[in-house]
């Protein structure tokens, strides 16, 4: 068994060709280098075998009868199971036009037919290569709990989402089902208008969405290629801020809270009624706050907490 193999024999390639003689030399080619290979001679077998057995990279023609390639790659952007795999176009098509209209239905790269073997396999290795980093990043954002999801600026297409960010979106935008298929419309236009901002050198505020005493607040932040934009979402609510101070200051639970109340403005007075305790006793947690904060002052205390609050709270997953 040759190292190809040994590497590569997990990865599933779906080839769509409706010339049997291309399909017998890619399918031979792919076969020995380790690749499980499948294989549709027309686009909407692609379609179906693509949901059904979701592949790890698509080599798919350009010209077919019926159903051609721009068309076959646009259903698959267009699904939210089958919106992430890699799609190398194959076509004798040079003319810049055709090219570009490759890329503008999806695609993530293409060869010219006659395809030479050695340039496939070489553009395959790079892509699943390339997924798969994206595939581990995905997972440490998922395994950390975080959210976040990422969306093509152009149309404000969800391309992923954690796990988390799928639960605040039904939440927050009353999305039925256990996938998001569609952009809610709310933050489609926040989108829309984030770019606009950003393209005349603007700022734009985050979203944030009130969903009774909680609320969800979504920032974009562009990547370095600017073809997604990564959206990190935040839960933001009385508990969650005064667990945020808890872990940010080292502070005990009630000291927590007595903070989170004096950063909103509250007296001693207004702070003992909402926690059940006298003024007395909560100018007690306050010395030990100020202690702990290193501060003298309840506007210090209040400006601090705010502060690392904005900023521990809108902490972002590094780019890639």
């Amino acid at each position: 068994m040759n190292a190809a193999m040994n590497t590569e024999q997990s990865h599933v390639v779906l080839i769509v060709d409706d010339a049997p003689e291309n399909l017998a030399v890619l399918h031979d080619a792919l076969d020995e280098s380790g690749y499980t290979v499948l294989v549709a001679n027309h686009g909407a077998a692609a379609v179906t075998r693509a949901n059904d057995m979701a592949p790890d990279i698509i080599l798919l023609d350009a010209v077919m009868p019926g159903m051609d390639g721009f068309e076959v790659c646009r259903r698959l952007r267009a699904g939210i199971a089958t919106r992430h795999i890699p799609v190398l176009f194959m076509t004798g098509l040079t003319e810049t036009e055709h090219v570009l209209a490759a890329f503008a239905a999806g695609g993530t790269d293409y060869v010219t037919k006659p395809v030479r073997q050695s340039e496939v396999l070489a553009r395959i290795a790079a892509h699943l290569q390339t997924s798969a980093l994206v595939r581990q990043a995905r997972s440490a954002l998922d395994a950390f709990g975080n959210a976040a999801l990422a969306v093509t600026p152009t149309d404000g297409r969800i391309v992923w989402q954690t796990p988390l960010a799928r639960q605040w979106l039904q939440r927050y935008f009353d999305l039925d089902g256990p996938g998001v298929p569609e952009t809610p419309p709310l933050l489609a236009q926040w989108l829309c208008a984030a770019g606009d901002a950003r393209r005349a050198g603007r700022d734009h505020a985050p979203l944030t969405v009130q969903r009774g005493q909680a609320r969800l607040v979504l920032t974009a932040t562009e990547s370095s290629d600017g073809e997604q934009w990564m959206v990190v979402l935040r839960e933001e609510s009385d508990a969650a801020q005064v667990q945020a101070l808890v872990a940010l200051f080292k502070l005990t639970l009630r000291e927590a809270e007595v903070l989170h109340w004096l950063a909103k403005g509250k007296t001693n007075r207004d702070i003992g009624d909402i926690l059940g305790t006298s003024p007395r006793t909560v100018n007690k947690h306050l010395e030990h706050v100020f202690e702990k904060l290193g501060v003298e002052t309840r506007t210090a205390a209040a400006a601090l907490a705010m502060q690392r609050l904005r900023s521990g709270m809108a902490a972002e997953p590094p780019p890639w």
